[in-house]
């Protein structure tokens, strides 16, 4: 039996939390897929977000785990372009639309606060918004009406960068700016749909609920040394991590507010999961 748990309610003040969200297979929420309810849980939660808030956010800042550059970049665009990065799905889930605006400012002022904290990055005018952004939002903030810029990974996939990464951003929340890592927290695509992968990302699930939750001092460094814990590596292979690593950027940004899962469900015979700090 599926477990599902929704977002915990919103703190009373204005700070905004960090979340790492899944954001499903490909458009997974706007297709038919067999069984017809398989994201269905996913795709509540995820609708469900907006109302946890505490109050609406002024910008949205997604760190998509399908956007790796040799150095940190951010979206410069006013009017960036959908990037269809799926394939093989139906027609009309190439025709789907999120036509959000971006928000060069904030853009430049991100590069610069990853400038100031030793981590090179740059702007990029061009490039688009990927699925690991619109598919989620599609269903967070459906009205498309809230300014986004998409923040990349970096390609050597170091999870202390990440962390970093993050740390260096974590001034943003008090300006009504939601940070939101979309990835998975199983991504292993020979697992997909293998029951034997069941058990492989419970473990997984277990050990990265309990390093989210502990105290921040002790949540650093358990994410830093993520490769090391038990069955890591059949929950995301090497040099295939980019999944998890927007959780090392929310949970930076987090400073020393709690984690706590806020949502798991069992979907293609594997554990995935929802988190969320502040």
């Amino acid at each position: 039996m599926s477990e599902t748990t929704q977002a915990v309610p919103a703190r009373i003040n204005s700070r905004m939390p960090t979340l790492f969200v899944p954001h499903g297979a490909g458009p997974c929420f706007f297709m038919d897929w067999n069984p017809p309810t398989a994201w269905d849980a996913m795709a509540g939660f995820l609708k469900s977000v907006a109302a946890t808030l505490p109050q609406r956010p002024q910008a949205v800042v997604v760190v998509s785990a399908h956007w790796l550059e040799p150095v940190f970049s951010v979206t410069g665009g006013v009017r960036p372009e959908l990037i269809y990065d799926y394939y093989g799905f139906p027609a009309h889930t190439y025709e789907l639309r999120y036509d959000a605006l971006g928000e060069p400012h904030l853009a430049g002022r991100i590069a610069a606060l990853l400038g100031q904290a030793q981590l090179p990055a740059k702007t990029d005018a061009h490039r688009g918004f990927d699925h690991g952004m619109f598919i989620p939002l599609k269903l967070i903030f459906p009205t498309a009406d809230i300014p986004v810029v998409q923040l990349s990974l970096r390609r050597d996939l170091d999870p202390l960068a990440h962390l970093q990464a993050g740390q260096a951003l974590a001034a943003l929340r008090d300006e009504g700016v939601l940070i939101i890592g979309s990835g998975m927290s199983f991504h292993n695509m020979r697992g997909y749909g293998d029951p034997r992968f069941g058990p492989v990302s419970d473990e997984f699930d277990r050990w990265l609920t309990a390093a989210v939750e502990a105290a921040p001092q002790h949540r650093h460094q358990a994410l830093v040394d993520w490769a090391q814990a038990p069955s890591a590596r059949l929950s995301h292979p090497l040099q295939a991590e980019e999944h998890l690593l927007p959780l090392m950027v929310v949970a930076g940004a987090a400073g020393e507010d709690r984690g706590q899962r806020v949502f798991s469900d069992r979907v293609l015979e594997t554990t995935l999961s929802a988190f969320r700090f502040g």
